[in-house]
């Protein structure tokens, strides 16, 4: 990493100078404190579906954990946070992926997908993503390369998620959607103007519409991601029923366990039923 302001920034964190909800531990990684809860970052690569490149990579909290399986911070406080505090974490977890991500090498060229919490799109009032670009732009970090991830939402939440897309896109940010079927990522192409759109491989199942969307994708240079993908027999049916069309992604336990190195996402795990049944969460 050849990085100076985060270089900089790394060693006010190495010395508790920053910030006493933030700092790095013996490993180097950055970690962050949030109630009496100790966070870090987990990445899972997203892949090429024609050739398992590694394009980029999504960040996960985690509760911290010297195994790297700590549990999904996000799913103990789901119920029990409010908004304020909801946002609080949001905003704890970007930075803190953000610099577990940069401070790696490997990491200059690759895309970051950050997910952003559905609290979020309506506890925040002004401007969307202004604060954290201007934190980017404090520590020299590339926006163009953040993907910021919306949730999945409900019809009624349909005007809330176009606000809050053409926010972060004002700011610099690139624009990711999930989907929960082939026919609301159709609708999403064309509403929001996604650069990338995920759908799970099972909800993914009519190769028709997939080969449909894709096309469409292609034509409005959104990347199309099929996640959960967690046994080679689906790998190869989606292959299959696209073997016409390479530009798409896939990300799943088939290929990469969530992992704080990049360094160990570079290869292909193979999916065991251990590892599936005990990891069903991370995502």
């Amino acid at each position: 990493m050849n990085n100076p302001a985060l270089q900089a920034y790394l060693s006010r964190l190495k010395s508790h100078l920053a910030s006493s909800n933030l700092w790095l531990d013996e490993q180097g990684r950055a970690r962050g404190r949030y109630f009496n809860s100790s966070l870090t970052s987990a990445f899972q690569a997203i892949r090429s579906g024609y050739d398992r490149q590694v394009l980029a990579y999504e960040a996960y909290a985690r509760s911290y954990s010297v195994n790297d399986q700590g549990l999904n911070v996000w799913k103990l406080l789901e119920y029990a946070a409010n908004d304020d505090e909801s946002v609080e974490l949001d905003r704890l977890c970007r930075l803190l992926h953000t610099i577990n991500f940069y401070r790696q090498a490997g990491s200059a060229h690759l895309d970051l997908y950050l997910s952003v919490h559905s609290r979020l799109l309506a506890a925040v009032e002004g401007n969307h993503g202004m604060a954290f670009r201007r934190i980017l732009d404090v520590l020299e970090l590339p926006h163009q390369h953040i993907v910021l991830q919306l949730p999945q939402i409900t019809p009624s939440q349909r005007w809330v998620l176009t606000h809050v897309a053409e926010n972060y896109r004002r700011n610099g940010f690139r624009i990711g959607v999930n989907a929960g079927n082939l026919e609301q990522a159709q609708d999403l192409l064309v509403r929001i103007r996604p650069d990338a759109i995920k759908i799970d491989i099972s909800a993914a199942n009519n190769p028709a519409a997939q080969i449909q969307l894709l096309d469409q994708a292609s034509r409005a240079h959104c990347n199309v991601i099929f996640r959960r993908i967690e046994n080679e027999s689906r790998y190869q049916l989606l292959q299959q029923a696209n073997d016409t069309v390479s530009s798409y992604q896939v990300q799943g336990f088939l290929f990469d366990l969530p992992q704080a190195s990049l360094v160990a996402a570079e290869r292909v795990l193979p999916a065991t039923a251990g590892n599936i049944a005990q990891l069903t969460d991370l995502e």
